[in-house]
């Protein structure tokens, strides 16, 4: 692990996102080329500022008190009230603009989704892991506004006890494409959500449908951001709402998929695995993408520590964590082009496992996504 070079980072730097909610006001205002502006700053002028600014390989101390984090907090606090009227005013805005033509309405809350995707739901990741009360409730918040409620019991409840195992949807297999993880997760996350919800309420001696049960707040939210959507904008304000939902989850799923691909955790035998260690994430420490994802990159260190404030997150060598070519904005775009992401991350998935696993010689149950078979060559116990 790299050492502490600075006990309490600064906070200016992760405050950059809020520039992106003046770009959507600019685009629904002019239209033509600016409506594009939000993905062409988050993905390319990021991408571009990564390499000018590099790496920062600097850990903040983790003992830092909230009390000194007070200013890095404050950015993930105020984003849910910023982004839910940044989202409904364009949402009664747009559809009554008559200098916008329905491609650039479209467009423009393609953009939108990329920040509520990009933006919104990395600061509910922040929120969600936190015990505070209120701060749950706004990652509730802004994860209804893109439809995607089940986020929270699926990553609290599934994927940080099973990453790196079959039992984890959101673990991209080894040689599997974007296009054939995408459909798959979409499925599996939602019933595998609801399965660890059910098996909660289960171990309290109640029944799914007691009202204790998330899902029925998260279709509360989910079903009230929908009237709204639609009370505002009409059919075309729903149907934009829509438009921006399913351009966040799909940024959300590419950067699950990127985190953890072709990473597995040991089988121990008997259905059991290692723990979790900083090698089972991929880590990176660009700076300027890390500013704008709050050292979301830095996530080897977030499975190790999940309940470690994003300032203090800690960043790790070549030999403790393997590591991204590039920050997220590339990586996620190279992940659509499966060739080339293959051509990227495959040679470094073999060099992985030759390094941390050298003698698990069988790797095709692995591969497949399923628990190895005993006697069969991997690590299982002595």
């Amino acid at each position: 692990m790299a050492e502490t070079t600075n006990p309490v980072p600064a906070a200016a730097p992760y405050w950059v996102s809020l520039l992106l909610i003046p770009l959507a006001y600019v685009g629904a205002a002019r239209g033509g080329w600016t409506v594009a502006l939000l993905p062409l700053v988050t993905w390319y002028l990021f991408s571009g500022l990564d390499l000018v600014v590099g790496r920062n390989t600097g850990n903040g101390d983790p003992d830092t008190t909230d009390r000194q984090l007070a200013w890095h907090r404050r950015i993930t606090l105020i984003w849910a009230p910023l982004q839910f009227v940044m989202l409904f005013s364009l949402i009664w805005y747009v559809p009554q603009a008559d200098h916008l033509n329905s491609v650039e309405r479209i467009v423009l809350f393609f953009g939108v989704g990329v920040i509520t995707g990009t933006i919104g739901i990395t600061y509910s990741h922040e929120l969600m892991h936190r015990r505070n009360r209120a701060e749950r409730w706004m990652a509730d918040v802004l994860l209804a506004m893109v439809l995607y409620s089940h986020f929270r019991s699926e990553h609290l409840l599934v994927h940080h006890r099973h990453v790196g195992t079959p039992a984890d949807a959101v673990t991209a297999r080894y040689n599997e494409g974007f296009h054939r993880f995408y459909p798959r997760v979409l499925r599996q996350s939602l019933r595998s959500a609801f399965a660890a919800e059910r098996a909660m309420c289960a171990r309290r001696g109640l029944p799914w449908y007691d009202p204790g049960n998330p899902f029925w707040r998260y279709g509360a939210l989910q079903g009230a951001m929908l009237a709204l959507a639609f009370a505002l904008g009409g059919w075309s304000g729903l149907a934009l709402f829509a438009v921006q939902a399913g351009t966040a989850v799909w940024q959300l799923e590419l950067v699950n998929y990127i985190e953890h691909y072709g990473l597995t955790r040991a089988h121990l035998g008997q259905g059991r695995y290692e723990h979790v260690q900083p090698r089972h994430s991929w880590n990176s420490d660009h700076r300027a993408s890390n500013w704008l994802l709050i050292n979301l990159q830095r996530h080897s260190d977030h499975h190790v520590k999940p309940d470690r404030r994003y300032p203090v997150l800690q960043t790790y060598a070549d030999s403790e964590a393997p590591q991204l070519p590039w920050g997220y904005p590339v990586m996620t775009m190279a992940a659509m082009f499966p060739p080339l992401w293959r051509r990227i991350m495959n040679p470094r998935v073999r060099a992985w496992r030759a390094a941390h696993y050298p003698d698990i010689t069988d790797w095709t149950p692995y591969n497949a996504g399923t628990n190895p078979p005993p006697g069969s060559g991997t690590a299982s116990e002595r």
